[in-house]
């Protein structure tokens, strides 16, 4: 499963690393960061709620403004 999320107050490389190695800390969770969007791309390997996702993100010092699944095509 992938979800989308929406980060708040990610405006540089630093921010970016550090909401990167807050969610790949997450035993189960791959997540790539789109600093210009301003976004994650988070790849789950087993069922992972959007609170424990969340929880990453604020804990590193940052919001999440919404979070969304994203659907497969195939």
């Amino acid at each position: 499963m992938k979800k989308t999320m929406q980060i708040s107050g990610m405006n540089c490389k630093h921010c970016a690393s550090l909401v990167g190695k807050a969610l790949n800390a997450i035993d189960g969770v791959k997540a790539k960061i789109d600093l210009k969007n301003k976004t994650a791309i988070v790849k789950l390997s087993k069922d992972i709620s959007d609170d424990v996702l969340k929880k990453a993100v604020i804990d590193a010092g940052y919001e999440v403004a919404e979070i969304k699944e994203k659907k497969s095509l195939f």
